[in-house]
């Protein structure tokens, strides 16, 4: 990266302003995808490990009872 920033920079200062805002929107895309990308894997890892475990699947009840509790929660920090 050090060997490519110097004539990175000097092309970009020689863009018009409308150019130089299509780049930003371009690296931003690039670094939303790479944190996707990275959360996918993190989330393909957790999942690995919590099949290794073996448990029974949740039921219908107790995924209800989650997502009240998370609510219930978020309701309180919100006051």
């Amino acid at each position: 990266m050090n060997a490519i920033a110097p004539k990175l920079i000097q092309k970009l200062q020689e863009l018009p302003p409308q150019r130089l805002a299509e780049v930003e929107d371009f690296v931003e895309f690039l670094a939303v995808r790479e944190m996707r990308s990275a959360a996918g894997a993190r989330l393909g890892e957790s999942l690995s490990k919590l099949d290794v475990l073996n448990l029974p699947p949740l039921t219908d009840d107790e995924i209800n009872a989650e997502i009240q509790a998370a609510r219930q929660t978020r309701a309180v920090q919100r006051t």
